[in-house]
């Protein structure tokens, strides 16, 4: 069997540069629409929120190694910010911290809406194969989408250390015993809770609407960032008491899987993330694909 020549580290440096080169055209190009058509966006309900649910809980059933090892990592940083809060003097910041985790969870489960892609299809559906899926034409879409939201993120804490600042700062409380009777006994206190809530409410909801199926659709399609931003938007618009609901169901699960210590969210991400894969399914159709599920 004749012998493949070994190369030199020049031609080595040559084709591994060629290979960078490469993966990097591919994100970029992937940042691109090439489907430039819209599917057809679909009315959803309760009924489809429901079975969303139950298909993501069935996926996390039937995937549950694969799927932990996945997310583990989240509960995990979580819990870090969190000591840094109480050590750095910075526990106005816990409560934030916690809330902006809806902002960023549609990055953190981009690897679950690939497994319930591969589920679906009946493929393998492993986290490596799931983590594989994130490169040519999907890595640079992605990038960018989850560039957004952490910049959206950073504008959430950036606010809220400011309305704290303006209403019970700038003296940092040296426990959470008496930063907690400070919120919820004086007026700045509750000065602090209503426009810090008035503003999350409207960061969350522009992340919502951005996001809804904007990360499932980049998975699925080769749609790039403009379309799979104005077909987010477009569900959103067409469905907004369900998107609202949604957003309920997500925010609502989300504060429950930060106790104790984000140890719930290893189970609630998953959750979460392989239903989102189903009600972006749900909602939107297309011509070559067969119909949207019933049931």
């Amino acid at each position: 069997m004749p012998q493949k020549p070994i190369g030199n580290p020049l031609s080595w440096s040559a084709q591994s540069l060629a290979g960078i080169g490469r993966g990097v055209g591919a994100a970029v190009d992937g940042i691109g629409s090439h489907e430039m058509a819209r599917p057809q966006i679909n009315r959803i309900g309760i009924a489809d929120i429901r079975a969303a649910l139950r298909a993501g809980a069935e996926d996390f059933a039937a995937l549950r190694s694969d799927v932990i090892t996945a997310v583990v990592l989240y509960p995990i940083i979580g819990f870090i910010l969190a000591v840094w809060a109480f050590n750095a003097g910075q526990i106005h910041l816990l409560f934030p911290l916690a809330a902006g985790f809806p902002l960023v969870g549609p990055v953190a489960a981009i690897g679950l809406y690939e497994m319930s892609r591969r589920r679906e299809l009946g493929e393998p559906a492993d986290w490596r194969a799931a983590l594989g899926t994130l490169r040519g034409r999907v890595l640079g879409p992605v990038i960018m989408l989850g560039l957004l939201l952490m910049a959206i993120f950073a504008v959430w804490i950036f606010a809220a250390h400011a309305i704290w600042a303006a209403t019970l700062g700038p003296e940092p409380y040296t426990g959470l015993g008496a930063f907690l009777r400070a919120t919820f006994t004086t007026g700045p206190g509750w000065a602090m809770i209503i426009i810090g809530t008035g503003v999350g409410f409207v960061l969350a909801a522009v992340v919502l609407c951005i996001s809804l199926v904007s990360f499932p659709m980049l998975i699925d399609r080769p749609v790039g960032v403009p379309v799979a931003l104005a077909t987010s938007i477009a569900v959103a618009r067409r469905n907004p008491g369900t998107t609202a609901l949604w957003g309920l169901v997500v925010a609502a699960a989300l504060v429950l899987g930060t106790i104790p210590f984000f140890v719930g969210l290893i189970v609630v991400l998953p959750i979460l993330g392989h239903a989102t894969w189903h009600l972006y399914r749900r909602a939107v159709s297309y011509p070559d694909r067969a119909a949207r599920p019933t049931s």
